[in-house]
């Protein structure tokens, strides 16, 4: 793991981003960064309710969620498999989201944050993220993103935060 992997590592708060973040780099196989072809869910069952996946098109307006875990479905009040990004109801975090996604897609990188209340009516909700790229099977460029959205009540995570402390 390279200098650059384990300071990203150490941004990551909960353990299921470095979960996931962890599978990731181990299945770049000396590659810049992995295939879709190279990710198998059955390696991250527990991740699963968590994850997405978005094909990556020219344009954000026709990028697709293509799969997205049952708490992102819950979170969301529907199902978002199908909806292109910007179809999400993002609200005040729109160009926040927006910038995420275009830094993932466009230059290859991992991100990931901390959202309080990440949607309108889910102030509650602390939102834990990363975007992970995957590569086209060319290698050349983006052609999905893997995404981890996990969730803690706005108590849960003060709780977490006073534990780290």
């Amino acid at each position: 793991m390279g200098s650059v992997n384990i300071a990203f590592r150490a941004q990551l708060v909960v353990p299921e981003q470095r979960q996931l973040y962890d599978y990731w780099l181990s299945r770049g196989q000396g590659k810049p960064f992995p295939t879709r072809a190279d990710i198998n869910p059955a390696h991250i069952p527990r991740l699963l309710p968590f994850v997405s996946l978005i094909d990556v098109e020219d344009t954000l307006e026709q990028s697709r969620i293509r799969l997205a875990g049952t708490r992102l479905r819950d979170v969301f009040d529907r199902e978002i498999t199908g909806l292109s990004v910007v179809d999400l109801d993002l609200g005040p975090k729109r160009d926040y989201w927006l910038a995420a996604y275009r830094h993932t897609a466009l230059d290859g990188k991992p991100t990931q944050g901390i959202v309080r209340g990440p949607l309108i009516n889910k102030e509650h909700l602390v939102q834990y993220w990363l975007r992970l790229p995957l590569a086209s099977a060319d290698g050349r460029g983006v052609s999905m993103i893997l995404g981890l959205d996990y969730f803690l009540s706005g108590l849960e995570h003060e709780e977490r935060q006073a534990s780290l402390a």
